[in-house]
């Protein structure tokens, strides 16, 4: 079975087409820049030259009809004909209440996900039309939604409830969601393979650290608490989000400052974190560098995220009483070495231990906790990708 994944944003689709028979990747790639001057097409098969072509796709049908019609050209295609697609599986940033795990999609898929477009109106307007032009431009084949908030639905209310009024909370479904899930689902159950044992018996703390990050307790393969919230705003410092801060900071900036609603939202979203910081790069890797160099600037960002993980490390590990591994996965997670021995640092008097040489191995899937070290430190990349893969597989399969 072949199955197509699609991630939708606003002005790109990434997409990567899966031989499930053996889960290999036939070929992925991404299109950028859609309904903006200067887009590219980027497409990548295994054991071929990598394709790079400057093209203008005016919305995301014509994008979705390129990646097909790339798919099956005779010079960088994988098939022989559109009908090859099987299924096709799809990227949804929020299900809100309604959807605890992924789900064909239907009619009345499609008008849950456009309910909850208001509690993400930067990504489900786009995984919708990344949807339509599914349809419209391969036809009648199944199509699965996998949602980012999904792996969180089993966090308890106590969790997941803000201390606000109750009836905003009936009105509306302003509580704790996250964010990540597919990736915090994927890493903790690579975690349990690692560790030979079976998800329901262990305590894990997921850190999906990028340039959006999240921290998750999977606590017997089931997630009860995660960092991000209502929106991906909420937690962690990230690349351009300033995570967690004082509420009053909002109303006493947009005082001072003569802020609109649109712009205290732009401040926080999109100015904030490692770039607001800074003041010219929200790059973790150039963080790095400079701090290794001396930079004081970059050094206290890197303090704050170190705090700020083990901070959540520590409190989910109370919360599930007992912690047996932390998992590191993201563009961060899987390559910053430093974070990675600070955090175990703070967490010797719980039996962390890193051994320096296997923590600089980059890219593999690893244990780089020292062999008599009680709490195991690993290092997963995260495939999102292929879990929506197999959730696509096992859905259209029946």
């Amino acid at each position: 079975m072949k199955i197509l994944v699609i991630n939708a944003g606003s002005s790109s689709v990434k997409y990567q087409l899966f031989d499930m028979s053996n889960e290999s990747v036939l070929a992925k790639g991404i299109c950028e820049r859609i309904g903006i001057d200067g887009g590219t097409f980027k497409h990548k098969v295994p054991g071929r030259p990598d394709l790079k072509v400057a093209v203008e796709m005016k919305n995301h049908s014509e994008a979705i009809q390129l990646i097909v019609d790339t798919l099956v050209s005779k010079e960088h295609g994988v098939l022989t004909s559109m009908k090859e697609i099987d299924a096709v599986g799809h990227r949804v940033l929020h299900g809100g209440e309604k959807f605890s795990g992924s789900v064909l999609i239907n009619d009345d898929v499609i008008k849950a996900i456009e309910d909850c477009c208001e509690l993400g109106p930067l990504h489900n307007p786009h995984n919708l039309t990344g949807i339509h032009a599914c349809e419209e431009i391969i036809g009648n084949v199944p199509q699965v939604a996998v949602f980012d908030t999904g792996f969180h639905q089993t966090m308890p209310a106590y969790a997941y409830m803000y201390p606000l009024p109750y009836e905003l909370y009936e009105k509306y479904k302003i509580r704790r969601y996250g964010f990540h899930g597919t990736s915090h689902r994927y890493v903790s159950q690579r975690a349990a393979a690692m560790l030979g044992k079976k998800p329901e018996e262990l305590r894990i703390v997921t850190c999906h650290l990028g340039n959006g990050s999240s921290v998750a307790a999977v606590k017997g393969g089931k997630c009860i608490d995660t960092s991000m919230g209502l929106t991906p705003l909420e937690g962690l410092m990230m690349g351009t989000r300033c995570g967690s801060i004082d509420p009053a900071i909002v109303p006493f900036l947009m005082e001072k400052e003569g802020l609109s609603i649109r712009q205290i939202d732009e401040l926080m979203n999109k100015k904030s974190g490692i770039l607001g910081l800074h003041g010219k790069t929200s790059d973790n890797r150039e963080i790095e560098d400079a701090a290794k160099a001396g930079d004081e600037r970059c050094m206290l960002i890197e303090d704050i995220i170190v705090h700020q993980l083990v901070k959540y490390i520590g409190a989910y590990a109370a919360e599930m009483n007992g912690i047996d591994a932390v998992v590191f996965t993201g563009g961060i997670g899987e390559n910053n070495a430093g974070y990675r021995i600070r955090c175990a640092e703070q967490f010797a008097f719980l039996g962390a231990a890193v051994d320096p040489e296997k923590n600089s191995k980059r890219g593999i899937e690893i244990d780089i906790s020292k062999d008599d070290a009680k709490l195991r430190f690993l290092v997963i990349p995260t495939n999102e990708e292929l879990m929506i893969a197999r959730d696509t597989l096992e859905l259209c399969g029946k």
